[in-house]
């Protein structure tokens, strides 16, 4: 990850729905808290949560089990302030929102993770790992839960801008789009997991973005090609 996003280190008090307590003193001098969140995310990333011990965590974020609790409370606190990290820096590192089109947006962002997802240091996408997390309380599942509907959300009002905006047909079912492409994204990241290569993932995108509705205009344009010309 080579973004780190402003509200990281703030952003699992929301996340988590204000059950954080304060987080009491402890951590060590000179102590570098995106680093080391950093470094829990990779291991989250590459091991998931259930595998992921405290050992595994303290090794790579070179502290001691005193200072990860002083610094984020436990296990499931950091875990989810990982996910909450790893989820604004995908987006941060994809300005998709700034696309003209609502369907150019969600082509660009479509395109980024069929570059990005099969990293082969860590392929796939944290945000789909969650779904299969067990063994926690409910209160984090409940949490990780929320953050997965952060994704759709976001799609869903940038297809709302477009049909505001016209260059989505109006009437279009803004949720069930995004749900859609939340769907493919998630097909994608798992594809990735099992081993699919950027041309195989991009192939996909390809093929989702020829289902996303055009605007009248456009879709007059298509016709009028498709029509023979009158002799």
């Amino acid at each position: 990850m080579k973004t780190v996003p402003k509200r990281a280190s703030g952003a699992l008090e929301c996340a988590s729905g204000g059950v954080n307590a304060p987080r009491p003193r402890g951590r060590p001098r000179g102590f570098d808290r995106a680093a080391a969140l950093e470094a829990a995310m990779n291991v989250f990333w590459r091991k998931g949560f259930e595998a992921t011990s405290v050992q595994d965590l303290t090794q790579a974020m070179g502290i001691n089990p005193p200072s990860l609790y002083a610094a984020f409370g436990d296990k499931e606190r950091l875990f989810l302030e990982a996910v909450v990290y790893y989820q604004e820096g995908r987006y941060a590192s994809c300005p998709y929102v700034e696309e003209a089109t609502a369907k150019g947006a969600v082509g660009r962002l479509l395109a980024h993770l069929a570059d990005e997802l099969p990293a082969p240091e860590h392929p796939g996408c944290l945000m789909v790992m969650t779904m299969a997390t067990a063994g926690c309380s409910p209160e984090l599942k409940a949490a990780l839960s929320e953050r997965r509907a952060f994704s759709r959300t976001r799609l869903k009002e940038r297809i709302d801008r477009g049909i505001k905006e016209g260059d989505v047909p109006a009437g279009t079912d803004a949720a069930s789009l995004a749900d859609f492409f939340a769907t493919i994204i998630t097909g994608m990241a798992l594809q990735a997991r099992d081993g699919a290569t950027r041309r195989a993932l991009r192939a996909t995108v390809e093929r989702a973005m020829q289902l996303f509705p055009d605007p009248p205009a456009a879709r007059g344009k298509k016709r009028a090609r498709r029509e023979p010309q009158a002799a």
